[in-house]
């Protein structure tokens, strides 16, 4: 595969990743987590370093009654990454009718009360964060993994 050829991620939880950004690992592994009362599908795609391993971009589908807006769930994901709320400088941008947040190497945005997804990729794949989150569609279309 060429690096400018657009890779599909599969389904996750309900949820199409249209495209993962071209360069990412090809190691691929889903994980199921709690943290918080809120529930974690999540898929990681890494690669083997001389130093182990990297991950180079993770989607997380959120599911937990606390993430009521928008606020919620930014709020819920700076306790979650740790994120000092004063130096955490986040942008929208528009995902289908509804807005979400970033910070350039992170994206996220609240698809209905109570379900959400969660878009991270490391700087140098931080001009892809966007089309790839926008990627990311409720349903089942798409090629299946």
């Amino acid at each position: 595969m060429s690096s400018g050829e657009r890779r599909d991620g599969g389904l996750l939880d309900g949820f199409h990743i249209g495209q993962v950004p071209a360069g990412v690992g090809d190691e691929v592994s889903d994980f199921a987590t709690e943290w918080d009362d809120v529930r974690f599908a999540s898929r990681v795609w890494e690669r083997q370093t001389p130093e182990g391993h990297r991950v180079d971009l993770r989607v997380h589908v959120l599911r937990g009654d606390r993430l009521v807006d928008l606020t919620a769930l930014r709020d819920f994901l700076r306790e979650y990454h740790e994120r000092d709320p004063a130096e955490w400088q986040l942008s929208e941008f528009p995902h289908g009718d509804s807005a979400g947040l970033h910070d350039g190497v992170q994206a996220f945005w609240l698809v209905e009360p109570g379900v959400a997804v969660n878009v991270l990729t490391l700087p140098e794949f931080s001009d892809a964060l966007l089309p790839t989150a926008r990627s990311i569609q409720a349903g089942d279309s798409g090629p299946q993994e």
